[in-house]
């Protein structure tokens, strides 16, 4: 079939056959079949769709039409469009402005460049905008601006969570600044929205950039992208004219901002609904009261952590068994413990830092917002998680999803195990100390209550930074302690050599901090932790939380805040 539509003719060369000039250029059928404009591969209509618009050869993504992005995404028949007709605007009198309006009216059946409305995702209700590049580039004027910020606040009057579908050009210069206003007017509606609770996500498409980059399509709680995706505030092409300077490879693309930590997730197409719909799932059910049903004899945390018989080692060999590397790390525990966990990144600043892990999950039926300092588990993974020291970024990415976790109205787990902050010199170029200050700072009045898990090492205020928390775990055989032995050892003796010594008297293990009322309960490990037991441990720390989330329920995010002030303020 393909040799007469393509009419190929070969020329025997040396036993093998080649091309000739007809079939290098195919003359292709108008309407089924087309040309990759990326790898330049013939390409069958029907394969595209079938494949989400997606090139089948080369994983191209091709621009998807909004009516199409709709049907992609909402359940059929569930879409119900907002503000479909507004009356044109030209507050310029620009010249030529209606006439081009009107020509891409024509030619995509749109009245403007997005489309908004409400609509059913696997059953689960939300606010829609998709915006579609064929209409001027998608590019903000009165109507798109007037448009989100109308579908934002009546999404906020109806308590539905907002996703936007993000491609533009940036600002509609024929609009001079009217269209500049556009970015602060749905900056603002979207700033009632999140102050009201609710949820904004962004998806951004090729191309996201200028105005619109500066305004709602980087605003979303979440921000998830798609792969490739030329997304930045000035086009690459402004860059180079500005700079004199080529541009390196892949900048400016979705892979560059998530590894810079401006997006939480890069997503493949097919993948997109499922990924939209597991996070409007943990969004509805937020608040939910779950009271768990638990036996008398685990009918508060002291009788679950009611063991005395640690297994008796020094303070060193308990050093020793914190570091090794077989003990589980902080995503082992949270992939255990928790259901449907999803990953989110960076810090909105600079970096996605690999020391540290989070992203909400589930925990029998409870929405919880789960963060860890994560070591690796050979050289390469321990270098892209930096031997589990956070960079300033690692604690802001960890701050901003406990904020976000005080919006929801979700409790937040971390997992602590950090031989410390990360002292290089670029850590202090970007404000080491600042980053762990704020973390103590905003961790002491987040409305929500925190539970904190040493599971390995607790080094000084890298670890405290994630353990300003309502309770304090320990693993038995863990460690938390102002500094490591030989760093203490070497400052107060001059000789790192008597770290066993300094391990002794700094009374860092779980049971001595047990002991001195600095940590609420000591998780008991009948052998050390290794992955062989993760499991057993696991449960039992399982059973724990469920008693934990039974007492903190019933409080307010408010008294969940005094508790944790009022804890430290005994110490």
């Amino acid at each position: 079939m393909l040799k007469n539509m393509f009419k190929k003719t070969y020329t025997r060369i040396d036993s093998k056959y080649r091309p000739s000039k007809s079939e290098e250029e195919p003359n292709i059928p108008e309407g089924l079949w087309r040309k990759c404009n990326k790898c330049s591969q013939p390409i069958y209509v029907e394969d595209v769709k079938n494949n989400y618009y997606v090139c089948p050869k080369c994983g191209g993504y091709f621009r998807v039409h909004a009516r199409r992005r709709i049907e992609m995404i909402a359940d059929e028949g569930t879409f119900e469009e907002w503000n479909r007709d507004m009356e044109f605007s030209n507050p310029l009198d620009f010249p030529g402005y209606e006439k081009k309006v009107l020509a891409a009216r024509e030619k995509t059946g749109l009245n403007e460049a997005v489309i908004t409305g409400k609509a059913s995702i696997d059953g689960h209700p939300a606010v829609i905008g998709v915006c579609d590049s064929r209409f001027l580039m998608s590019s903000m004027g009165y109507i798109v601006g007037e448009k989100i910020t109308g579908a934002v606040e009546r999404a906020t009057k109806e308590k539905l969570p907002v996703i936007f579908f993000v491609c533009s050009g940036g600002a509609r210069m024929q609009e001079g600044m009217i269209s500049l206003m556009q970015m602060a007017k749905t900056s603002a509606a979207l700033k009632r929205h999140q102050e009201a609770g609710q949820l904004y996500i962004t998806v951004l498409t090729d191309p996201t950039t200028g105005g619109v980059t500066a305004s709602f399509a980087m605003l979303g709680d979440i921000i998830l992208a798609e792969p490739k995706a030329l997304i930045g505030f000035a086009g690459p092409r402004v860059i180079e004219q500005t700079i004199g300077q080529k541009l390196p490879e892949g900048f400016q693309r979705s892979e560059f901002l998530l590894e810079h930590g401006f997006v939480d997730k890069i997503v493949e197409r097919h993948e997109l609904k499922d990924t939209l719909v597991r996070i409007l799932r943990i969004h509805e059910n937020t608040g939910n009261k779950v009271t768990f049903r638990m036996s008398e004899v685990f009918s508060n945390l002291t009788s679950i952590f009611s063991k005395k018989d640690y297994t008796d080692k020094t303070p060193w060999e308990t050093v020793i068994l914190s570091r090794k590397s077989d003990r589980p790390t902080a995503l082992d525990y949270i992939e255990k413990i928790f259901d449907d966990f999803m990953e989110f990144h960076g810090d909105r600043y600079f970096k996605d830092d690999g020391a540290i892990a989070g992203g909400i999950a589930m925990f029998h039926g409870i929405p919880v917002t789960v963060i860890g300092q994560q070591k690796g588990r050979n050289t390469k993974d321990n270098i892209k998680r930096n031997f589990g020291m956070p960079s300033p970024e690692g604690y802001r990415k960890a701050l901003r999803l406990m904020k976000q976790a005080e919006q929801f109205h979700r409790p937040v787990v971390c997992f602590v195990d950090t031989p410390g902050a990360f002292c290089g010199l670029e850590a202090e170029e970007r404000g080491q100390g600042e980053a762990i200050a704020r973390n103590l700072f905003e961790m002491s009045s987040i409305k929500t209550p925190i539970l904190s898990i040493v599971i390995g090492e607790g080094g000084s205020g890298g670890a405290l930074a994630m353990a300003v928390a309502n309770q304090v775990w320990m693993m038995e055989n863990s460690v938390y302690s102002v500094l490591s032995p030989e760093g203490f050892a070497s400052i107060l003796w001059k000789d790192s050599k008597k770290a066993p010594e300094a391990a002794r008297v700094m009374k860092m293990t779980a049971r001595d901090l047990k002991e001195l009322n600095l940590i609420e309960h000591v998780v008991p490990e009948k052998v050390p932790a290794s992955m062989e037991n993760l499991s057993e441990i696991a449960a039992e720390i399982d059973t724990a939380m469920r008693v934990f989330f039974n007492e903190y329920q019933g409080i307010s995010g408010d008294e969940a805040a005094v508790l944790r002030y009022e804890r430290f303020r005994r110490m």
